[in-house]
């Protein structure tokens, strides 16, 4: 276990993240905290792709696998901050938790990854097989696994680990999520002569009707592929005296493993289609939400809402490594899965990189009004690092 003197040091380390406010495309501050971290606590590389992705690299002195600890520094936004006990970035320390916005969500797991990264190269004297990577990530919020992209190419990781919170359990998998778009075309008219025209919201209504009818596959582990409506809106708006000639409804989708764009899509295609002989006015259009932010650096990040779903066997050799290194430094860990989307989506889902998650906090604390991580769990997580750091080098 971590002494005083290196509890503090994480503790310090996630008090400057917090300070540090850091909404999707604005994490340069957070950035700078964790590359001062790097150049002063023995890491022999940064890396900074022109996402505004920092990576810390350590050196062992023998060849081996290159190990990636994936965490992101953006968060999502506060927006009633006179509800909170403290204010969301002071990182106010009471009765043995740190509160403020990311604590749990997720630069607690960022600092405590940075922190062992710096303690293992210490205690080994970088005498270990492979390369370890500390990865600060950007607009995880917004595009679950996309900025990683830029990560996996540089680095071409062996084993990933999220940090997404989980309570120090193991996580093997997670389902997916996409944005689907499903939008009606009508005719405009003045609405005081409806039938000249064609209502688009109308023929919204006869389409989301049929999806409700709609089952999504379901996972033995990962549970059912929801298929929920998560907005609407038409056009023109606002629709004074006419008929709307447009209609966009927006449905979360939660991915199984196996699940392609293909796939997913098909099965409400072809409901349309069926829609559209028996009503000729119907018109529709079904496709993936497409999504365009700019980086801090200046760069913009896009890419299709399809982030897919992956899960690893409990016996496969890395997770048993792992877990059996846990186990012998007196942790209980479970290995289960996340119950929401991460970077995982591209490491495992898409480039099939072995991947795990081991996070400190509850997931349910994420997003939250008076979100916190318990000092315990941070400290306990970073020495959770460091064995499996010990496991896989």
């Amino acid at each position: 276990m971590p002494d005083e003197k290196q509890e503090q040091e994480v503790i310090a380390l996630c008090q400057d993240m917090i300070r540090a406010r850091s909404y999707s495309g604005q994490e340069k501050e957070v950035g700078t905290v964790l590359s001062s971290y790097f150049k002063s606590h023995g890491y022999d590389e940064e890396i900074q792709d022109d996402y505004g992705n920092i990576i810390g690299h350590i050196h062992g002195k023998k060849p081996g696998p290159r190990i990636l600890f994936d965490g992101h520094m953006d968060t999502v936004p506060v927006t009633e901050e006179a509800k909170w006990l403290f204010p969301p970035f002071d990182a106010q320390i009471s009765e043995g938790k740190i509160y403020g916005r990311g604590t749990s969500d997720m630069k607690g797991a960022l600092s405590a990854m940075a922190c062992a990264g710096a303690r293992f190269a210490e205690m080994t004297k970088k005498d270990f097989s492979g390369d370890i990577y500390v990865a600060g990530v950007v607009h995880e919020e917004c595009f679950e696994g996309v900025a990683s992209r830029s990560i996996s190419k540089t680095i071409k990781p062996d084993y990933v680990i999220i940090g997404e919170a989980s309570n120090l359990n193991l996580k093997i998998g997670q389902r997916g999520r996409a944005e689907i778009v499903v939008e009606t075309f009508g005719v405009p008219a003045h609405s005081a002569n409806p039938e000249k025209g064609v209502n688009a919201v109308y023929k919204m209504a006869e389409v989301i009707e049929a999806i409700q009818r709609l089952t999504p596959p379901a996972h033995p582990v990962l549970g059912k592929g929801i298929l929920e409506l998560t907005d609407i809106k038409s056009g023109p708006y606002p629709g004074a005296s006419v008929v709307p000639e447009y209609c966009r409804a927006t449905y979360d989708r939660r991915l199984l493993v196996g699940e392609t764009r293909e796939s997913v899509l098909k099965p409400l295609q072809e409901l349309c289609e069926r829609l559209g002989k028996e009503d000729p006015q119907l018109k529709v259009r079904i496709s993936y939400a497409v999504g365009q932010e700019t980086c801090y650096t200046g760069s913009k990040i896009s890419g299709e809402r399809f982030f897919p779903g992956w899960l690893f066997e409990k016996s496969e050799k890395f997770i048993q490594d792992v877990y059996s290194e846990l186990l012998e430094a007196g942790y209980q860990p479970e290995i289960t899965q996340y119950n929401f989307c991460t970077n995982g989506s591209h490491y495992a889902g898409e480039a099939g990189i072995r991947t795990l998650g081991i996070g400190p906090s509850r997931e349910n604390l994420a997003h939250t009004v008076n979100e916190y991580i318990e000092i315990e769990q941070l400290t306990k997580i970073t020495d959770c690092y460091m064995h499996v750091m010990k496991a896989l080098s």
